[in-house]
């Protein structure tokens, strides 16, 4: 089982790619009734409201709400919306200094699609925000409109890409990817097992049963790296879910940078699972 969201943390730099990232945050806060957070990291510690994405806006426009709506009725859905602006130089610094106070289960973070990074204040922030967050994540290529749209809140999701190896435990991996299309009322679609080595190392796991949804293995030699990235390609997925290794930082399922250069290097969406989280 992956953890109960009860808090989702969305860092926007006002990018036209943070704006996609943000469609999937207020989803996913509307899905689990959550707490959501806008968080800016401004230099001079001045607000700018009027760059925030419109929570209340962008629900009257996927028809949640009626046109003209008061402000209160965002809570009706369950949901707890804030917009917050902290003064630091260091967005990275300023972003786990917040997360020190206020806990988030659920991080939505845009990158680069050529670099898996934002350039926030002239800093890399998405890796090494989730580096040491060490909690969920979810990565948003900036070239990427992602699963959810922003014009009516819909889903697009149908086939997931899983990679595994023998360590960090595969299975949170695909607990969350069926919980994820679950939630999200995703009706029909594939999971695709990867394992990049010999049918001897693929590591044992249990698929868990979703109506109108099959799970799929493959089996591939090569360089982990681009055959995963490869994978995602040819299957033209829209998701790639992986366990980490919370304990030793982000990414570490692969070793060391690998799942960062997955990040990288792919156009799909990433959600990144760490193994020791609690079940919810």
């Amino acid at each position: 089982m992956i953890p109960r969201i009860q808090s989702v943390l969305h860092p926007t730099d006002f990018s036209e790619g943070s704006k996609v990232a943000f469609h999937h945050a207020l989803k996913a806060a509307l899905l689990a009734k959550s707490e959501l957070t806008l968080l800016h990291v401004s230099a001079d510690g001045r607000p700018e409201w009027a760059d925030f994405p419109g929570v209340r806006e962008t629900l009257e426009r996927w028809r949640l709400l009626p046109k003209g709506s008061q402000r209160s009725a965002v809570s009706q859905l369950g949901i707890a919306a804030s917009k917050v602006v902290t003064k630091n130089d260091d967005p990275v610094e300023a972003v786990l200094d917040y997360l020190k106070e206020h806990s988030a289960d659920l991080i939505v973070l845009a990158t680069h699609q050529r670099d898996g990074r934002v350039r926030w204040l002239g800093k890399s922030v998405a890796e090494p925000v989730a580096r040491e967050a060490e909690e969920m994540t979810l990565f948003i290529p900036g070239d990427s409109n992602g699963f959810v749209s922003a014009v009516d809140g819909s889903v697009s999701l149908s086939r997931i890409l899983i990679p595994i190896a023998i360590t960090p435990r595969p299975q949170p991996a695909l607990e969350a990817a069926a919980r994820l299309v679950t939630r999200l009322g995703c009706q029909t679609g594939s999971f695709t097992l990867l394992h990049v080595g010999q049918a001897d190392t693929m590591p044992a796991v249990r698929c868990p049963e979703v109506p109108g949804w099959e799970w799929k293995k493959e089996l591939r030699s090569g360089n982990v790296i681009q055959t995963i990235v490869n994978t995602a390609a040819e299957i033209d997925v829209d998701l790639i879910v992986m366990s980490t290794d919370g304990r030793n930082g982000f990414l570490d399922g692969l070793r060391g940078s690998h799942s960062e250069r997955v990040l990288r290097l792919t156009t799909a969406p990433l959600l990144t699972i760490p193994v020791y989280s609690s079940a919810g």
